[in-house]
């Protein structure tokens, strides 16, 4: 197997930013672009552009306008050998005549991961793995985490004071942050499959929850109602793509009139919704990522249980104080030793707010 080569990580960077193109609409498949290149020249591209399209092999196949025989593939996930909502790139790929193929990185699912590379050399395809590996993963971080974890992607997010505070005493937090960093906020909306929170941000703030860009698809919108006191008329409620988690002590009439709404329910029989069970549940529907905007409560429960794969805090140079104002919640720790300790951060600054981004590996 011939080394990676400079222009190997030129046509692999056209990969990512192909597959960069479809953000949020592959859910719950990954980002991925194809290249075709025959004699160190591109002859063909494609990204697998929404879930239920062709994948971006396929798209790049039936791109190319001449013949693709003896030709490099470079994809920047490993093309799959099973029958999904679409047949096998593998076979595609084998049967059009391609002779070397440059993947970043192994597909985590367990219907692919190892097979697409192994029935491709089978055929006598020259195969090369690893390739900007860490920039694939990071790409598709919430299509790995599900994998790999069992469970979708959490990412929390929150706007705070200087002193650590989400909300006044009597629950304001229009606006803490200004408007460059909400606008931030609000297109990470985009990167999500689900967005969660609580009830009482709902009865609050009236929530859109929607990425409010007509090129772009708005995510599940996932509210924690445990006696579904969800108002008929609140906005997130404006059409079914709406998932309500709530116990079996809320009331039956209302459930039921929210079903023939078109609102899924999903119902736990304990007196709070359990983080881990509710994870479970969306995972059986495919959802691979959440991002959890809270409120605090909300917030607390998902540090507590330690399920945080990726951290949004955004700040302001503001004051606020107040033993009763919010803050993020939870039961907490101990000791400092025991806290959620963040790595690879990042840095995002919108005049005087700034963001830290961090994930906790």
């Amino acid at each position: 197997m011939r080394p990676p080569s400079i222009s190997d990580e030129y046509f692999i960077d056209e990969t990512l930013r192909l597959a960069k193109k479809a953000m949020g609409w592959t859910n719950p498949n990954p980002m991925v672009g194809a290249v075709i290149v025959k004699r160190g020249q591109i002859i063909a591209k494609g990204y697998h552009k929404r879930v239920g399209f062709p994948h971006a092999e396929i798209e790049a196949l039936n791109a190319a306008k001449t013949s693709v025989e003896g030709a490099t593939l470079y994809v920047n996930l490993e093309p799959c050998t099973h029958y999904g909502r679409t047949p096998p790139c593998v076979d595609a790929i084998i049967q059009a005549g391609i002779k070397r193929v440059v993947c970043s990185v192994l597909d985590p699912n367990p219907k692919v991961h190892g097979r697409g590379a192994a029935k491709l050399k089978q055929a006598g395809i020259a195969v090369s793995v690893g390739l900007k590996e860490k920039e694939s993963r990071a790409l598709n971080e919430t299509f790995f985490t599900f994998h790999e974890k069992g469970r979708p992607f959490v990412a929390i997010k929150f706007a705070a004071s200087l002193d650590g505070k989400i909300a006044t005493k009597t629950g304001d937090s229009k606006w803490i942050t200004n408007e460059k960093a909400r606008l931030f906020a609000r297109k990470l909306r985009r990167k999500y499959q689900a967005i969660l929170v609580g009830i009482n941000t709902i009865i609050r703030d009236n929530p859109h929850l929607g990425v409010r860009s007509p090129d772009k698809k708005d995510p599940v919108r996932v509210i924690l109602d445990s006696n579904l006191r969800i108002p008929l008329n609140s906005r997130v409620l404006r059409d079914n793509n709406v998932l309500i988690a709530t116990t079996a002590h809320a009331s039956k009439n209302k459930k039921e009139l929210l079903t023939r709404r078109g609102i899924s329910i999903l119902t736990f029989e304990s007196k709070n919704i359990p983080v881990k069970e509710l994870l479970l549940s969306l995972r059986s529907r495919e959802i691979i990522s959440v991002l959890v905007e809270g409120g605090g409560k909300v917030l607390g429960n998902f540090v507590d249980e330690k399920i945080v794969d990726k951290v949004y805090a955004s700040y302001a140079p503001i004051l606020i104080g107040g033993e009763k104002a919010v803050t993020v919640g939870g039961k907490g720790i101990n000791k400092i030793n025991n806290a959620l300790c963040l790595k690879r951060i990042s840095i995002k600054c919108f005049q005087d707010n700034f963001f830290v981004i961090g994930s906790p590996i």
